[in-house]
């Protein structure tokens, strides 16, 4: 049997791993479109969360496994608890998975 004839024997296999080998040269889309709606997401909480009354300045750290916000009203306890519900209420995360931490002062 020559060579010939034992790759038409396993074309189809052949073209299989073909196939395969192409799909993992194929960019995956990773363009960074995630990175900016993070930030987008992070820049409108930070302005919500700033118009609670007592938040003072506010910044956020925002992902789909938690969230950080730090401001400056974090030591009253109905304030870090108004964030948290609006934060909660904007990502749907649990509380357990939100920190309200007080912001350095300057």
């Amino acid at each position: 049997m020559s060579v010939i004839e034992r790759l038409a024997k396993y074309r189809w296999i052949l073209l299989a791993i073909c196939l395969a080998a192409l799909l993992l040269l194929l960019p995956t889309g990773g363009d960074g479109a995630e990175e900016s709606t993070a930030s987008e997401a992070e820049l409108r909480l930070e302005a919500v969360l700033a118009g609670i009354d007592g938040a003072g300045r506010v910044s956020v750290l925002y992902s789909e496994n938690g969230a950080a916000v730090v401001c400056d009203g974090a030591s009253d306890a109905a304030v870090r608890l108004d964030i948290v519900r609006a934060v909660a209420a904007y990502t749907g995360l649990g509380a357990d998975r939100i920190s309200v931490l007080p912001m350095q002062s300057e």
